[in-house]
Parts: C-alpha cells; sequence; structure tokens
C-alpha cells in the first residue's frame, strides 16, 4: 500500500519483524494487551498480599474456589459466544468485568467482611487473569494468521509486559495519595481503554473478512459445552493440555514454596507487598526486553520448538537446583527466570498452536483449556503437595520427583510443534 512506503514505516516493520501495512493493528494489538495487563498487574501485589493474609493454609481452598469458579464460567461463555457476534462477547466480557471492579471498590471501601472479601479478591481476580487474557489471545488467533503469528505475537506479548511494568509503579505511587479501593477504578479504567482497542481491531478485522469464511464475527453457534466437547475429541488439544498440565503443576509448587518462605522471611505486610512489587518490576522488565528484541528472532530461526522447550529445559535445571539448595534466593531466581520464560517464549509459542484451529476451537475449546484446565491443575497440585508433606515429605523430595517430569514434558513440547506443522 502506498501510504506505508515512507522509510520509517520500513525501518519500524524490519526491527518488528511485520510487513509495514501490519503496522497499524500491529500498534493497536499492543495497545490492547498493555491496557489489559497494566489493569491487573495494578491490582495483582494486592492478591498476593492478601494470600498472605488469609493464610497460607487456606490456599488450597482459595484455589479450589477458584477452579469452581471457572467450571460455572466456561459453559457460560460457550453459551453467549454462540449467541452473539466476536465483537458483542467481547464486549460483554470486559463489560462484566468492569462492573465487578466498581462493585469491589464500594465493598472494600465500606470495609465490611474484610476478610471474606479479601478472599473472594484473591479468587475473583483468579478468574479474571486468565479469563480475560484467554479472551484476548482468542481474538489474536482469530485476526492473525499462523505465519503472521509467528512472526507478531512476541512483539505484541511485549505489549502487555509493558503494561506489567507499569502497573506495579502505579500501585505503589497510587497507595502513597489514595487508599486500596481505588486501585478498583484505575483498573476499570484500563479495562475501558481495551475495549477503545478492540473495536479498532474489530474495525481491521472487519476490512480483511471477504478473505474468511464463515464471516469472522459471526456467532459460532454450537452448544455451551463445546468447548470441553472439542478438547477431549481432539488429540492435538489434549497435548496442549497435557503441556498446560505441567507448567501450571511446577508454578503452583514452586508459588507454594516461595510464598511460605517470603512469609518466613518478612513479618511485616508493607515489606511482603514491597517484595512482591519489586519482584512483579524485575520480571516484567526482563520480559519485555526478551519479547522485543528476542523472542520473534528465536522463533524465526530455530522455529516454535524453541519457544515450546525453553521452560522444560529451564525447569529442569531449576529444580535440580532446589533440590540441592532450597533457599529463597534460590526461589526467586528460578521464579523469575521461569516466568520470564513463559510470557516471553512459552506463551507467545503456545498461542501460535492455536492459529491451525477453527473459530470454534480458538473460542471454546481454548478458554476451557486456559482456564478450566488451568486453575484445575492450580488446585489439584494444591492439594497434592498439602498431602504429599502431610506424609512426611518436604520441598526438596518433591523437587527431586519433578525432575524425570521435566524430560516428558520436553518430549510433549516437540510433539506438539510437530503436529502444529502437520496441520497448517
Amino acid at each position: 500500500m502506498a501510504e506505508f512506503d515512507h522509510p520509517v514505516f520500513a525501518r519500524c516493520a524490519a526491527f518488528l519483524g511485520a510487513k509495514p501495512e501490519e503496522l497499524v493493528p500491529l500498534a493497536w494489538a499492543f495497545a490492547y494487551f498493555f491496557c489489559l495487563l497494566c489493569g491487573y498487574s495494578i491490582l495483582r501485589p494486592v492478591r498476593e498480599e492478601m494470600a498472605i493474609e488469609g493464610g497460607i493454609t487456606n490456599l488450597p481452598w482459595m484455589m479450589s474456589g477458584t477452579f469452581l469458579a471457572m467450571l460455572a464460567a466456561t459453559p457460560l461463555f460457550g453459551w453467549l459466544s454462540a449467541r452473539v457476534t466476536r465483537y458483542r462477547l467481547l464486549l460483554t466480557v470486559y463489560a462484566f468485568f468492569i462492573t465487578n471492579l466498581l462493585a469491589f471498590y464500594v465493598v472494600m471501601d465500606s470495609h465490611l467482611y474484610a476478610e471474606w472479601v479479601a478472599r473472594g479478591f484473591f479468587v475473583w481476580l483468579s478468574v479474571f487473569n486468565l479469563f480475560v487474557v484467554s479472551v484476548f489471545w482468542s481474538f489474536m488467533d482469530d485476526l492473525f494468521t499462523p505465519e503472521q503469528g509467528a512472526r507478531l505475537f512476541g512483539v505484541i506479548a511485549a505489549g502487555g509486559s509493558s503494561g506489567a511494568l507499569i502497573g506495579p509503579l502505579l500501585t505503589t505511587g497510587l497507595t502513597f495519595v489514595f487508599s486500596v479501593p481505588v486501585l478498583m477504578l484505575a483498573s476499570a479504567g484500563f479495562l475501558l481503554l481495551c475495549m477503545g482497542c478492540m473495536s479498532r481491531l474489530e474495525r481491521w478485522g472487519h476490512e480483511r473478512s471477504a478473505h474468511h469464511q464463515p464471516h469472522p464475527g459471526d456467532p459460532l453457534r454450537g452448544s455451551f459445552l463445546a468447548g470441553v466437547r472439542l478438547t477431549f475429541a481432539s488429540p492435538y488439544l489434549l497435548g496442549i493440555c497435557g503441556y498446560l498440565a505441567l507448567l501450571t503443576m511446577t508454578a503452583t509448587f514452586l508459588y507454594f514454596e516461595q510464598m511460605r518462605l517470603v512469609a518466613e522471611y518478612f513479618d511485616q505486610p508493607e515489606a511482603r507487598t514491597r517484595f512482591f512489587s519489586g519482584l512483579d518490576f524485575a520480571t516484567n522488565l526482563c520480559t519485555w526486553s526478551t519479547q522485543l528484541f528476542i523472542t520473534n528472532r528465536v522463533i524465526g530461526r530455530f522455529g516454535l520448538v524453541a519457544g515450546l522447550l525453553f521452560l522444560p529445559a529451564v525447569s529442569l535445571v531449576g529444580f535440580l537446583g532446589i533440590a540441592l539448595w532450597p533457599t529463597l534466593a534460590v526461589y526467586v531466581a528460578f521464579s523469575v527466570l521461569r516466568r520470564v520464560g513463559e510470557y516471553a517464549l512459552s506463551k507467545p509459542s503456545r498461542e501460535v498452536l492455536f492459529t491451525v484451529l477453527s473459530r470454534e476451537e480458538k473460542y471454546k475449546a481454548k478458554n476451557f483449556i486456559d482456564t478450566a484446565i488451568s486453575r484445575g491443575g492450580d488446585a489439584s497440585t494444591a492439594w497434592l503437595v498439602t498431602g504429599i508433606k502431610a506424609l512426611g515429605a518436604t520441598a526438596t523430595h518433591i523437587a527431586w520427583a519433578l525432575v524425570p517430569l521435566m524430560l516428558l514434558w520436553a518430549w510433549l513440547a516437540q510433539r506438539l510443534a510437530r503436529q502444529k506443522e502437520r496441520q497448517e
């Protein structure tokens, strides 16, 4: 297109691994994910402190509550997606969560039932995070082709990491001036901005709709449990479930142990909140740099398998480290490296796996996998770790047991990459 012939467009496109005509939708997708994760990251340090104040021993119950909430939300999402257009579906999801944030503001500001509100907020934010991010990536999978996804999803993911960098800083700044409930309003404001970005991307999608059948904005039809049926009927989707289950299981174990050690090292809520905020900032800064300068180059040179293999490889080394030196410093270093690998390499690579699927699978099956399967892994791992420890096992014993599972995870990563190539 003539409007993209300017040398500046060409240089920007070359740096980002994009074509000049892709820069505008790429910018809107970047801004969309920025606003989404900034809004979430404003609230994340609050959730982490509430988890400790609610009692580490209550975490399995809160994670089980999150899983049950996901089980209830998944068929509701499937029912809605079968009846409204893609754009109205997305608007409804975000409007619902904005209303929730306004309700939390009112309840928190009134200081009623503070303990139960804290537990409810932990569950709600855990649902909110997975749900809105899953819907975002379903939208991206629907808008961009598999070839575009391999080139552009790393850059789009960097938009989220940019927002996640700013979010904790806003939390720190706002809490010096306002009370914690005001953070709910700030997060709701960023969700409103998401809806504006969504509108522009939907317009771009309609301009390309002549090349897509069915029309990309049409309702998905099908039953409200189609996501469950589609997932269990597809070996490819079951493989993705297995990959995600191993990721979730190891992440939950690390989360538990890190929370326990932080509670032992810091006895003041303010100190713990600052620790979590600083940890989030360092992680997001490393993630942002990797996404912007490394992700598309690594996947472009070594293929999708490199992004999928990174986490199993890092986890193999990390659990060996924990088994030999189970200190807070080792946990923190391992956790940061894993989170960087997850958001900079593994997550964009996993999203590319969905680009070869049907639209119904991209929304319904993907939503079921990203929410119910993920939070089911959290809850089951929480109870499993609690039960094993009750029998006398230590974190070191569990770390040794996880080492061989990392080899299985690596094999599954290679298999998914090959299956994706065959489906293109």
